[in-house]
C-alpha cells in the first residue's frame, strides 16, 4: 500500500526543513526524504556550518583577531594540525543534527533515509540505505536537494592533493600552499580561512573580476588586505591543465603560467543534485547546472504542485534565502496568504575579514541616476574597535541626498555580518540619515561606526 501525506520534501537543508516545519504548523502530514544518513543537507554536513565552524577554529586557533597587538607572527597554537581542525566540527555538526532531529520530532515531521525518483507527478520510488524500496505519493512536493560541487572529468578527484568544496571540511591535513581555482564566495572563504592559518594561497579565476555583486570600493578593501598578507591572484586566465608533479599538484594556465602548490581546491561552481531525481517522469527538466526554474513570488515549477527552494533554483544560494524560500513555498502550497517580501535582505561571505551588504550599491544608485551621498567609518576609529586591535575594516554607507533615506550599507571586516543587521531594519523601515545621527549607540561598541559613517555623510550632504 502506497503511503500518502499532503507535503513531501525531497532535501533537509535550510529551505526542507523550514517548508516541513511549516507544513505541519498548518496540520498537514509531512514526510522529509533526505540521502544522507542523519538530516541537514548539504548546510550542515559540508556547506554553511562546516566552513564557518573551521573558519571560527581557525581564527581561534592562529590567533588570528589578537594579532593587531602582538604582530603577525603571533599564534595561539604553533602547530595546528587536520585534527586540530575536527574536533569543533565534529561537536558543532552533532549539535546541528540533534536540533533539528529533535524539531523534526516536536512538530510531528516524518523522516526518511533514502534516495527518492519521481515514478509520476505525485508519486515517488524511495531507495533505502539497507536496499528495500517503498512508494509515497504526496499531494504537494518540494524539491530542496541543494548542490553538489561541479567536478570536470579531466581532473583527477581521486588524488589526495585535490580537493573539491565538500571534501575540504575533512582535509586530511595542512598543506604549506594551497592553490584554489574559483573567485566565487564558496572560494574565496575558504581562501582567506588557510590564508589566516599561514597557508600561502594563489587564487585563480577565469574571470577578469569576481564578487561582482559586492560595492566596488569594499571589494577594493578586501584585494588589498588579501594581498598585503600574501595572497596571489591569478585573475582573467582560464585553467589549461591540472596534473601532478612530484608531491606538487601543478596548475597550467591559458597563458602559459603555471601554479605548483601542495594541494589544489577546486571550487568552480556547483551542480543542482538533481540528476537522479527523474524528473522526466514528472514534467521537469533542468538546465545545463542542474537547476530548476521557478516562480519567483511562489517557488512553484512548472508543475504547480511540485515546488524547489534553496540552491538548487540558483541565485542567492544562502542558507538564510532558503530558509524564507522555504517557508513561502509551504504557505503558498496549502493557501496561507502572506504578505510581500521586505524589498532588502543581507548577503554574508565568511571570508577574513568577513563582508556583508544590504540594499543598493554605489554602481547601483549611480545606474538609477539617484542623486546620493556616501559617508565612510574606519572600525579603528571605534574605540571598541581600538581596544580589540583592529587595524582593518571599514563601513559605508549610501544616502538619498533628495530624501535622505539609506540606500544602502556595506561593511568590511570583524563583525560584518552581525552589524549589517542594524542597516537592514532601517532600510526596510525606509528610515533616513536623521535615525543615525539622532540615535544614541552603545560605547564603546563597533555598531558606533553607523554613527560616524552617518555623520561623514551629513556633512556633505546638501542641508
Amino acid at each position: 500500500m502506497t503511503a500518502q501525506y499532503d507535503f513531501i520534501v525531497i532535501g533537509s537543508g535550510p529551505s526542507g526543513r523550514r517548508a516541513a516545519i511549516q507544513a505541519a504548523k498548518l496540520g498537514k502530514s509531512v514526510l522529509v526524504v533526505e540521502g544522507r544518513k542523519r538530516v541537514g543537507g548539504v548546510s550542515v554536513h559540508t556547506g554553511t556550518i562546516p566552513s564557518k565552524t573551521l573558519r571560527e577554529t581557525a581564527l581561534n586557533l592562529s590567533g588570528w583577531r589578537e594579532r593587531g597587538f602582538y604582530g603577525r607572527s603571533y599564534r595561539v597554537k604553533k602547530e595546528i594540525g587536520s585534527e586540530d581542525l575536527g574536533i569543533r566540527l565534529t561537536k558543532t555538526l552533532e549539535h546541528e543534527v540533534d536540533v533539528l532531529e529533535h524539531q523534526f520530532l516536536r512538530n510531528g515531521v516524518h523522516t526518511m533515509s533514502g534516495f527518492a525518483r519521481f515514478l509520476d507527478p505525485h508519486r515517488l520510488l524511495i531507495h533505502s540505505p539497507d536496499g528495500s524500496e517503498l512508494i509515497v505519493e504526496g499531494e504537494r512536493i518540494l524539491i530542496a536537494v541543494g548542490t553538489l560541487p561541479f567536478r570536470p572529468d579531466n581532473i583527477d578527484f581521486a588524488d589526495p592533493s585535490i580537493l573539491d568544496s565538500d571534501e575540504v571540511v575533512h582535509i586530511p591535513h595542512l598543506p604549506r600552499s594551497l592553490t584554489v581555482v574559483g573567485a566565487g564566495v564558496i572560494g574565496i572563504e575558504y581562501a582567506t580561512i588557510f590564508s589566516a592559518l599561514d597557508v600561502q594561497v594563489t587564487i585563480i579565476e577565469p574571470r577578469p573580476t569576481f564578487l561582482d555583486f559586492v560595492d566596488h570600493e569594499i571589494l577594493e578593501e578586501f584585494v588589498h588586505e588579501l594581498r598585503d598578507r600574501g595572497v596571489t591572484f591569478r585573475l582573467g586566465t582560464p585553467v589549461a591543465s591540472i596534473a601532478k608533479e612530484g608531491n606538487r599538484v601543478l596548475t597550467t594556465l591559458e597563458d602559459g603560467r603555471m601554479v605548483r602548490t601542495e594541494m589544489l581546491l577546486y571550487c568552480a561552481g556547483r551542480m543542482g543534485a538533481t540528476e537522479t531525481l527523474g524528473l522526466e517522469n514528472c514534467g521537469l527538466t533542468m538546465d545545463s547546472r542542474g537547476r530548476l526554474k521557478v516562480k519567483a513570488d511562489t517557488f512553484q515549477t512548472d508543475v504547480p504542485h511540485i515546488y524547489a527552494a534553496g540552491d538548487v533554483i540558483g541565485f542567492p544560494s544562502l542558507a538564510s534565502t532558503s530558509m524564507e524560500q522555504g517557508r513561502i513555498a509551504a504557505c503558498h502550497a496549502f493557501g496561507l496568504p502572506l504578505p510581500p517580501a521586505p524589498a532588502y535582505f543581507p548577503y554574508g561571505i565568511y571570508a577574513v575579514p568577513e563582508i556583508s551588504t544590504v540594499g543598493m550599491s554605489e554602481q547601483e544608485v549611480r545606474d538609477k541616476k539617484i542623486n546620493y551621498e556616501c559617508g565612510i567609518a574606519r572600525l579603528r576609529e571605534t574605540s571598541r574597535g581600538h581596544i580589540m586591535g583592529l587595524e582593518q575594516g571599514m563601513m559605508k554607507m549610501i544616502f538619498s541626498n533628495k530624501t535622505r533615506k539609506l540606500l544602502g550599507v556595506h561593511i568590511i571586516g570583524e563583525g560584518a555580518t552581525e552589524l549589517i543587521h542594524i542597516g537592514q531594519a532601517v532600510l526596510n523601515l525606509k528610515g533616513t540619515i536623521d535615525y543615525f545621527i539622532e540615535n544614541t549607540f552603545n560605547y564603546p561598541t563597533l555598531a558606533e561606526a553607523y554613527k560616524i559613517a552617518a555623520l561623514d555623510a551629513w556633512n556633505r550632504m546638501a542641508r
